[in-house]
C-alpha cells in the first residue's frame, strides 16, 4: 500500500459521514449558546433596562424607606435594614432576568430553531446544560451590577434623608449586597427550567410571576401563624433573606434560606432535564 493511499484512508476515516451529526465539545456548545444570547439586540436592551430600573427604583425605595423610618415607632426603627431597603429593587430585576431565562428556551421553540440545535448537539443534556450555564453567568453578572449599584446610590439617599445608612465594611453588608446577584442568578435559572418544561412563553411567565410575586403578596392576607410559616418556607421568600442584614428569629438565616431556594430551583431544573431528554422535539 502506497503512502498516499494510506494517508487518504486515514483522512476519510477521520471525516464524519455525510448526514451524521458532529459530536461537539462542551466548550463549542457553550460558545454557541453565548453567541445566541450576545447576538440578540433585545437581550442587550433588556439587560440595560434591568440595570437602569434597578438603580432608579433603588433611589425611590430608599427615599420611601427614609420617610417611613421618620414616622416609625421605636420598635420598628430597630428593625430598619438600610441594606435591604436599597436592594429592594431586586423585585423588578428578578422578573426581567426570569423572563429572559424563559425566552432563552421558548424563543427557539417559537422559531423552530430548537430542532436545528438538537440535530447539531444530539446530547440534549449537554445542550440544555450549556444554555443553563451561560445564562446563569449572564444573570449573575447583571445581578451583581444591580445589587452593588442599587446599594451605592441608595445609601447616600438614606444619609441625605437623615435615616440610618451603612457601608460595605459593616458586618453582613457585603454578603447581603453580593447575595443580590446570587439570588437573581437562581431566579434566572428558574426561568430557564420553566421555559424548558412548558415550551410556551405565556405559560412559563405565568408560573414565574406566581412563584416570585403573586404568592409572596397573597401571603400577607393569611392569618398570623400561616403568614409566618409561608414566609419562612416559601422558596423565593427564604432565598431573599440572603439580601438582609437584620436577622428575624421567625425566618431562616441568609444562607439557609438561599440554600432552600437553590434546592427548589435544582429540583425544577432536574425535572426539566429529564423531560427535555425524553421529549420528541
Amino acid at each position: 500500500m502506497s503512502a498516499a493511499t494510506e494517508t487518504r484512508k486515514r483522512t476519510e476515516a477521520a471525516e464524519p459521514v455525510a448526514g451524521t451529526p458532529r459530536s461537539y465539545r462542551l466548550t463549542d456548545v457553550l460558545y454557541s449558546e453565548w453567541s445566541k444570547i450576545a447576538s440578540l439586540r433585545s437581550t442587550a436592551y433588556t439587560l440595560l433596562v434591568t440595570i437602569a430600573l434597578g438603580v432608579g427604583l433603588a433611589l425611590l425605595f430608599s427615599a420611601a424607606g427614609a420617610a417611613e423610618f421618620k414616622d416609625a415607632s421605636a420598635a420598628d426603627r430597630l428593625d430598619f435594614d438600610p441594606t435591604a431597603t436599597s436592594t429592594k429593587s431586586y423585585i423588578i430585576a428578578q422578573l426581567a432576568l426570569g423572563v429572559l431565562g424563559v425566552l432563552v428556551v421558548t424563543s427557539e421553540y417559537a422559531t423552530k430553531m430548537i430542532m436545528t440545535s438538537m440535530v447539531s448537539v444530539p446530547r440534549r443534556s449537554r445542550l440544555l446544560g450549556a444554555k443553563a450555564v451561560v445564562f446563569a453567568g449572564v444573570a449573575l453578572a447583571v445581578g451583581q451590577i444591580v445589587g452593588f449599584a442599587a446599594f451605592l446610590v441608595g445609601q447616600p439617599m438614606l444619609k441625605g434623608q437623615e435615616a440610618p445608612y451603612v457601608s460595605l465594611r459593616d458586618p453582613g453588608v457585603l454578603r447581603a449586597v453580593f447575595g443580590c446577584g446570587l439570588y437573581l442568578a437562581a431566579i434566572g435559572l428558574l426561568g430557564v427550567a420553566l421555559g424548558t418544561l412548558l415550551r410556551a412563553t405565556a405559560g412559563a411567565l405565568a408560573v414565574l410571576v406566581s412563584v416570585t410575586l403573586l404568592v409572596p403578596t397573597l401571603v400577607t392576607a393569611l392569618p398570623g401563624s400561616w403568614e409566618t410559616n409561608v414566609q419562612k418556607w416559601w422558596p423565593t421568600n427564604a432565598g431573599s433573606r440572603i439580601m438582609a442584614v437584620r436577622r428575624d428569629p421567625d425566618l431562616l438565616g441568609p444562607w439557609a434560606g438561599y440554600a432552600m431556594l437553590c434546592a427548589f430551583v435544582a429540583v425544577i431544573l432536574a425535572f426539566a432535564f429529564a423531560v427535555f431528554r425524553g421529549r420528541d422535539g
